[in-house]
């Protein structure tokens, strides 16, 4: 089986099979096309490689609806678009908020908002202490080491995914615990506050 005798729409049809074969051909005729794109739009080459591993994860996974797309490449390229698009929102967030948060740190004069920064921050860590062991452990090595996903995972053992999925949790549950504490705040701060 030669990729070149395949179409996209074949491949598709192969892949929403289960042919794995299938799945790597798509991959190999796509990264050399996809990389320097995704790398223009994010211009960090870690994340490059994250978007690209979650397009094809999320193609794999999708892969009995497959069947149905007309234009694989477009449907291709709609997903590296939405995940670039995507990492670029947030990074215009996490830029704004260290901003905001700048700034609260940096006014002395304002002696409440100091008191209520330090508070806050000191509810986040009790939070913390209150996750299992597991997320604990990947939480504070993206807060206190500054590793990333993949790097954790690596350190680990485990999947990119389930690193992911552990920060996702976690901050959902350290949310949980200041907002019955009594503090609404975005989760985006959650992740920007020092412990």
């Amino acid at each position: 089986m030669h990729a070149s005798i395949y179409t996209d729409k074949e491949l598709f049809q192969l892949i929403s099979e289960g042919d794995e074969s299938a799945f790597r051909k798509l991959f190999h005729a796509y990264v050399p096309q996809l990389r320097p794109l995704i790398m223009h739009i994010t211009k960090t080459a870690a994340i490059t490689e994250d978007i690209i591993q979650e397009t094809f994860l999320r193609l794999w996974i999708s892969r009995d609806k497959l069947i149905d797309i007309e234009n694989p490449r477009s449907w291709i390229l709609r997903i590296v678009f939405h995940q670039s698009f995507s990492y670029l929102r947030h990074q215009a967030v996490h830029h704004k908020a260290m901003d905001i948060m700048a700034s609260v740190s940096e006014s002395d004069n304002s002696t409440e908002e100091t008191l209520a920064y330090t508070a806050m921050v000191q509810l986040i860590g009790n939070a913390v202490q209150q996750l299992p062991p597991q997320a604990k452990r990947i939480y504070l090595l993206s807060r206190e080491k500054g590793l990333k996903i993949p790097e954790i995972a690596a350190k680990l053992f485990i999947s990119p995914n389930t690193v992911k999925n552990s920060l996702v949790r976690s901050l959902q549950s350290i949310r949980k615990y200041l907002e019955a504490s009594g503090h609404l705040i975005p989760a985006f701060l959650i992740w920007l506050l020092k412990l």
